[in-house]
């Protein structure tokens, strides 16, 4: 606090000034008052006050803060992208033939095997169909029969040149027909056999099956030929997109040796459900496509999953998490140390003699609760990750604790658009 100045109030030697005219003086003054006395102390320090500056604060003593020692190692990297489910096979369930829909066998929704009867169709039109393709086909036979006894006939009898040869050749040529219509009624028979066969159509994949679109006696025609649809779920298809900035990003990093890529790209892909469970189940990268998406930048990827209990159904959105790549001699500090000024990322570092400096950084992905620092830092540095809001450039420090490492912390992913989780598009690129 600065003092205040104050002035004394006026007073005689006796007692205050009176506006009245006293009527005697007298000729010895008296004392002044204890009260007078004091207020003329107190008036007097006050206006020595005045005079002098306030003392200088004492100086400060060193900053408590927790710190953590910079350790590069190897670090796992998860990159975790957005997805959605897609059955690795969907068959529609078509009438192959004409004819009144007699009943439906399966249950809508369940889980049907492959070959089994979804359903039937009325089939005694095409069991008179098949009875008269067979009569045709006897009565081809016969005379295909006796086309070939006229023929072994005629035969000899040209041989002794007691027939023509015309005679021979029409003989030859009846065989010949009469076998080919033999042929013709086969074919018809075993065609009547399969359309009464199409009346009993079952599924031939086992998946998970849809309603039915054409209902229990209704005529199944070439319009509304479509009954339902089987969708393989096991193994299941995940699509995810990776963006170019992120492709390009994750490249450069491969380049300049900040990642390392697993043995032939053979990344393992899991899957994030949206209760946040992981599913049991471990699938690879099996497909990329060809091309950039040019409407939205993006470059899509296929997972292949095992899928046995069908607990993923198609066209859920999931979280896909690929795993496999590697940050060689990776350094990371917690997020909390990390600050942003005017001039970008900074941490507060301990020099050697114990004092703060600020030491600006450059940050990559996320790691846990942790930051990838790219350039800034090295092995040996000591970070303040708590109490570094108390300090200055150049103030003493007091190493109060000290953190492990973030390194050893289980790595988790970070947000999806981080650069670093683009590098499984870049096996297809190739």
């Amino acid at each position: 606090m600065f003092p205040i100045c104050l002035t004394a109030p006026r007073v005689r030697a006796g007692r205050p000034v009176s506006r009245k005219r006293p009527e005697r003086i007298s000729a010895v003054p008296p004392m002044p008052s204890p009260r007078v006395s004091f207020a003329l102390v107190v008036a007097l320090a006050l206006i020595a006050a005045c005079g002098r500056e306030a003392p200088p604060p004492p100086p400060r003593g060193p900053v408590d803060v927790t710190v953590e020692t910079i350790a590069p190692r190897d670090v796992p990297v998860t990159f975790e992208y957005v997805g959605q489910t897609q059955s690795s096979r969907q068959v529609q369930i078509v009438a192959r033939v004409t004819g009144f829909l007699d009943k439906r066998i399966y249950t809508e929704g369940s889980l049907v095997n492959a070959g089994q009867l979804m359903f039937m169709q009325d089939q005694k039109p095409f069991l008179v169909s098949l009875d008269a393709a067979k009569a045709a086909l006897s009565q081809q036979e016969a005379r295909l029969q006796t086309a070939r006894d006229n023929l072994n006939r005629v035969r000899p009898l040209v041989a002794l040149n007691a027939l023509s040869r015309k005679d021979l050749d029409d003989a030859t040529g009846a065989e010949q027909a009469a076998q080919a219509a033999v042929d013709g009624a086969r074919a018809n028979v075993q065609q009547a056999q399969l359309n009464l066969g199409y009346t009993r159509i079952a599924s031939p994949v086992t998946g998970l099956s849809s309603f039915a679109k054409v209902q229990d006696g209704a005529y199944v025609g070439t319009e509304n030929n479509l009954l339902t649809y089987v969708e393989q779920v096991d193994p299941i298809y995940v699509n995810f997109s990776v963006s170019e900035n992120d492709l390009l990003k994750v490249r450069s990093d491969s380049a300049a040796g900040r990642l390392r890529l697993p043995a032939r790209e053979d990344f393992e892909v899991r899957v994030v459900l949206a209760d946040g469970s992981l599913f049991p189940g471990k699938g690879r990268i099996t497909f990329s496509n060809a091309d950039f998406n040019q409407k939205t930048g993006t470059y899509l990827l296929r997972a292949t999953l095992p899928n046995p209990g069908a607990a993923l159904r198609p066209g859920q959105f999931v979280r896909v998490r690929v795993s496999g790549a590697v940050r060689p001699g990776a350094i990371t500090v917690p997020q909390q140390a990390v600050l942003q000024g005017a001039k970008g990322h900074f941490v507060v570092v301990v020099d050697k003699d114990s004092k703060a400096e600020i030491r600006p950084v450059e940050v990559g992905a996320w790691f846990g609760d942790a930051w990838f620092v790219d350039r800034g830092l090295a092995a040996g540095d000591v970070v303040v990750v708590d109490g570094m809001v108390r300090l200055s450039p150049g103030a003493p420090v007091k190493v109060a604790g000290a953190r492990a490492p973030s390194a050893a912390q289980p790595a988790s992913a970070g947000p999806a658009t981080d650069a670093s989780r683009a590098k499984p598009a870049d096996k297809a690129s190739r």
